[in-house]
């Protein structure tokens, strides 16, 4: 008589099986790039069919989601990471430095993460989640300087992802922008300092998609 296999067995087989395919998934974008992920290919790398696929995924937007979440997991643990200095302003210099050091790491999990290149697809708030708190130390780092303002908050995201953006484009390997970094972080410190002028400006969050930092 066959025994039945315990739940948690079988759940413990299921998320084996489950890693494994975003694993290979994750293999095969670095090589071919997002947009060239098919599931064939995804099956015959796995050793599996097609239809053992769809046992795990109902879609391959299902597929992108669960390697959104589990960059989005690796982005929120290396930026949760001690730094070793205690100056605000510093420490503002190593976040981007270390942000910048995770996405040239990996262009294909910036490109996920960060430039939404999959026009179709939309990460789920549970995938999305990780990415959200570890932005949550960088806000709160910027308050100590009293800039709390959405727009600055906007400048901040446009300043640091625009020099890794032209460093993993315009220059893979080298450090001709990210070694742009702490002249560019002082560069928004004396900008957004507070009582900086009398002009007003709208301080209501922007409505944008994707992570910013």
């Amino acid at each position: 008589m066959k025994t039945k296999e315990p739940a948690d067995w079988r759940e413990a087989r299921r998320r084996s099986a489950h890693d494994t395919i975003i694993d290979v998934a994750w293999s095969l974008v670095s090589e071919e790039g997002l947009a060239g992920l098919t599931l064939r290919d995804l099956a015959r790398r796995a050793g599996i069919t097609a239809p053992t696929v769809y046992a795990y995924f109902n879609s391959k937007n299902a597929i992108y989601d669960a390697m959104f979440g589990r960059a989005a997991t690796e982005f929120a643990l290396t930026m949760a990471q001690p730094y070793e200095c205690d100056d605000p302003r510093d420490q503002l210099v190593a976040i981007a430095n270390r942000f910048s050091q995770f996405c040239t790491s990996s262009p294909t999990r910036y490109q996920l993460l960060f430039q939404r290149t999959l026009p179709d697809f939309e990460p789920s708030p549970e995938s999305f989640a990780p990415a959200i708190l570890a932005l949550e130390g960088v806000r709160e780092l910027l308050v100590v300087y009293g800039i709390s303002e959405a727009r600055h908050a906007d400048i901040w995201t446009a300043l640091i992802v625009g020099l890794v953006d032209q460093q993993i484009s315009n220059d893979p390997g080298g450090d001709r922008w990210t070694r742009l970094i702490e002249e560019s972080v002082d560069m928004f410190i004396t900008h957004s300092q507070p009582n900086r002028g009398s002009r007003k400006h709208d301080s209501r969050p922007a409505q944008t998609k994707g992570i910013s930092t």
